[in-house]
């Protein structure tokens, strides 16, 4: 079965047709763009980024403020057909990467092989919302930036860019502020977490994950903070391609 997408929702570089996909899911105000330069890099998966309204070439589009308006519409236009493939998510995006996989698995549809979520405490652990997204923007500006960085430099000095990012940021941390994890039976698939290993999110939040599913699950620390990646991208990406290459290995074991 091929693969159909809606073009809005998925951001696709040149294909490898022998690499299982895998698509990524930015964090928090983040650009799909920056996940489709790791092709570059990672030669065993074919990225696609997952581009949110509101941002990027879908910069005219209302935010979505809530995670199950968000994951019904991303379902309702998305179909990721049934060759293996992974999902990978920082921060929010492994929030919204669970929070996807769980509504597949409701609807009957193919999941991914392999989840890969990264610098997110476990959803099902105690969390208390502290009203980043009623900020004005300047102040959720500066409040995201102490926390995690990873704002650039060149956004916080124009103005019209802090207005984008800022308008993107306050939909994200609206959807994380106001999350409430459902218990469900755990998922039955292999996950991969990733985090730093100065980062806020500590090990035992990352080990966590393991309550999630019946699957085999590993958890790798990094050297860094929140944008561990970004500072060893070619470690993380050895790790990430190591992840995915078992998606292909147990494809290529199973009979037709």
């Amino acid at each position: 079965m091929n693969v159909t997408t809606s073009p809005r929702w998925i951001i696709s570089g040149a294909p490898r047709p022998a690499a299982p996909k895998l698509y990524c899911f930015a964090h928090g105000g983040g650009s799909a763009a920056e996940y489709l330069r790791w092709a570059r890099d990672l030669r065993g998966a074919e990225p696609h980024a997952v581009q949110l309204p509101g941002r990027g070439s879908r910069a005219t589009e209302p935010v979505i403020t809530a995670m199950d308006t968000l994951v019904e519409a991303f379902l309702a236009e998305v179909s990721l057909g049934k060759e293996p493939y992974a999902f990978f998510g920082h921060s929010l995006g492994a929030l919204v990467s669970y929070e996807i996989t769980r509504a597949l698995r409701a609807a009957g549809r193919p999941l991914p092989a392999r989840l890969v979520v990264s610098g997110f405490p476990a959803p099902h652990l105690p969390r208390t919302a502290d009203g980043v997204h009623r900020l004005p923007d300047a102040e959720l500006l500066d409040t995201v930036s102490r926390m995690h960085g990873g704002i650039p430099q060149e956004v916080l000095a124009s103005p019209e860019l802090c207005a984008l990012t800022a308008t993107a940021l306050r939909a994200d941390y609206e959807i994380l502020e106001t999350y409430s994890w459902r218990s469900e039976e755990p998922l039955s698939l292999p996950v991969t977490v990733f985090g730093g290993s100065d980062d806020h999110v500590t090990g035992e939040q990352l080990e966590a994950w393991r309550a999630l599913t019946t699957g085999e699950v590993t958890v790798r620390q990094f050297p860094g903070g929140h944008f561990y990646l970004r500072e060893r991208p070619a470690v993380v990406l050895r790790a990430l391609a190591g992840a995915v290459g078992s998606i292909r290995a147990r494809a290529g074991d199973t009979p037709c």
